[in-house]
């Protein structure tokens, strides 16, 4: 396949271990020569970008944008317009809590060619890195993913809890901040408090964290274990599907779920 200078290439850079970027999005790399990334990306794949490639870091931080959305839409432009092959770097897929719309359209408005490559989704894969399905048979038939900044701060509360609490399967994406809150939602809505939950921080990498419990327990758990973002909530039956052998928990925890929740 031919990449194409003058162009922007909106890559997903999957969930974060390196090998789950795509193909496609890995040649793409070694052929960038600007490549503008977001901060929970792989680090390690930017070692497959030439000498002369140009690296800016665009990352956002909770509570602090270094670089507007406004200004990497900008950043694009003007590195296609040099006649420069742009990658854009996004963790996950482009187009899943990833701003990539906007660019799309910010190339488009400029004139600048503009593709889509996608990417693993962390809302998929970082359950199944923990061994669990978002659906299954018998036990799950829709899932929703939800993304955690949704809250008091942003002075709406617009999600519709009522479904969630109906959903077979509820992924919150990067909800660690407002776990709290939207678990409170979600109970008041009807889901009941016996639910089982997991929580997966750093999914895929080296160092990935998992711990379960029920809905009613689940935050008080994760503060006792210091879990932070970015980390990967899953609400539902499948939660009970979760590898054991990757589990972390006190050890009054880990008698407790089991007996009550996995029935034995």
């Amino acid at each position: 396949m031919i990449f194409r200078r003058g162009s922007v290439y909106l890559v997903g850079a999957g969930p974060g271990d390196p090998e789950l970027i795509t193909v496609r999005g890995m040649r793409l790399l070694e052929q960038a020569d600007t490549v503008i990334h977001d901060r929970l990306i792989p680090h390690e794949v930017l070692n497959w970008c030439r000498d002369e490639a140009k690296r800016i870091d665009v990352g956002k931080y909770p509570d602090h944008h270094r670089v507007s959305q406004a200004e990497i839409n900008d950043l694009l432009i003007q590195h296609a317009r040099q006649n420069r092959m742009v990658v854009r770097l996004k963790g996950g897929d482009p187009f899943v809590f990833g701003r990539g719309q906007e660019e799309v359209e910010a190339c488009r408005a400029a004139h600048v060619p503009c593709h889509v490559v996608p990417g693993v989704s962390s809302a998929i894969a970082g359950p199944a890195a923990a061994g669990i399905p978002v659906t299954t048979r018998g036990v799950a038939r829709t899932f929703t993913v939800v993304t955690g900044q949704t809250a008091s701060e942003f002075g709406r509360h617009d999600l519709d809890y009522y479904a969630l609490a109906h959903t077979d399967t509820v992924v919150l994406m990067m909800a660690r901040k407002n776990l709290r809150t939207l678990i409170g939602k979600l109970l008041e809505a009807g889901r009941s408090p016996e639910t089982p939950v997991a929580c997966i921080e750093r999914a895929t990498f080296a160092d990935q964290r998992v711990t379960c419990s029920t809905l009613y327990g689940i935050a008080d758990l994760v503060d006792e274990l210091k879990m932070a973002n970015p980390m990967i909530t899953v609400i539902g039956e499948v939660a009970l599907m979760v590898n054991p052998a990757l589990i972390e928990w006190p050890e009054e925890a880990y008698e407790h779920f089991y007996a009550s929740e996995f029935g034995e």
